[in-house]
């Protein structure tokens, strides 16, 4: 079905409002998109690693969704919800179940990138009806922004600070789109904030309504972490998505498919320059660090056109 605005706008609501998400914060407005591909008559089980997202939508026993939501700890989001998919299967199979449940889970880069990918790669090796969204904000935020190994390279966080010894993280962010791909799973996307929302709604739809494990990494940006304003959370994806530091693409059943080229593919540094956590990159002396990170973009971009040019 082709996309429609207005209709999906008019879909219900399953994030509650009344959460206590920062404004401008990524991870909400990731919840309420994917969570809007749902057809209205399919019922839905939410889970939801430790994280920001968790600790600003549920204060037990009161939570800020619609569907059976489940918080579970930092390591085991993908566990979790592969044992209720498989308990859900045996009671429809008894006949016990005769509603259609889907099952989404959340999860930070904290808990995804990191303390959580032995959980997530085994659900995915196993092939679970399921679908893990990833809300990448690229640092460890609900616990004082430290570095994760989705933070990308030179990021000022609280453990790796800058200063006279430092120039912040050294090490270039993981590429988890591409190590859950290699799972050999049905679907794999990548996704941020696009007008209308029309991308991640999209690939939203085809991760729920795919049969088999399916994984979402979708750019969240965090206002404190990075250091923007509020407002300007769209433009930041824009950037982002123009400069080639995140890729639009998907790889369905093995394919890889890029969604989205730049007409012309902006500099680097307009995706920096917006985010407090670079401001010491445009530092006198420090243009090789900008040259690098580039270097890094690039690089990852072309191998990206290799891969959806078979």
């Amino acid at each position: 079905m082709a996309f429609n605005f207005k209709q999906v706008m008019n879909k219900p609501e399953r994030l509650a409002p009344g959460h206590r998400l920062c404004a401008g914060c990524g991870a909400g407005i990731t919840v309420r998109t994917v969570l809007r591909a749902l057809k209205p008559e399919d019922h839905a089980v939410i889970g939801n690693a430790t994280g920001c997202l968790e600790v600003s939508s549920f204060m037990y026993p009161y939570t800020s969704y619609e569907d059976s939501y489940i918080h579970n700890a930092f390591a085991c989001a993908g566990a979790t919800l592969s044992g209720v998919e498989t308990a859900y299967n045996a009671l429809k199979k008894r006949g016990r179940i005769d509603d259609t449940y889907k099952f989404i889970t959340f999860g930070g880069d904290g808990g995804t990138y990191d303390i959580g990918i032995q959980s997530l790669s085994g659900a995915m090796e196993r092939g679970h009806d399921m679908v893990y969204v990833c809300y990448d904000n690229g640092a460890y935020m609900n616990t004082g922004i430290q570095r994760s190994s989705a933070t990308p390279m030179y990021a000022d966080t609280t453990t790796t600070p800058v200063g006279s010894a430092s120039v912040g993280k050294l090490q270039s962010r993981k590429d988890l789109a591409k190590v859950i791909a290699a799972h050999n799973v049905p679907y794999v996307a990548q996704s941020t904030f696009t007008p209308m929302m029309k991308d991640l709604y999209e690939k939203a739809e085809k991760a729920i309504y795919t049969p088999g494990a399916a994984f979402l990494n979708v750019m969240a940006p965090c206002p404190r972490g990075w250091r923007y304003d509020a407002a300007d959370i769209a433009q930041i994806c824009k950037l982002a998505i123009d400069t080639c530091y995140w890729p639009l693409f998907e790889v369905i059943e093995g394919k890889w498919i890029l969604n989205y080229e730049p007409k012309k593919k902006l500099p680097i540094e307009d995706f920096l320059r917006a985010q407090g956590r670079f401001k010491h990159l445009f530092k006198p002396g420090n243009e090789h660090l900008i040259e690098q990170f580039q270097a890094e973009v690039d690089k990852r971009w072309e191998d990206l056109l290799y891969m959806t040019a078979k």
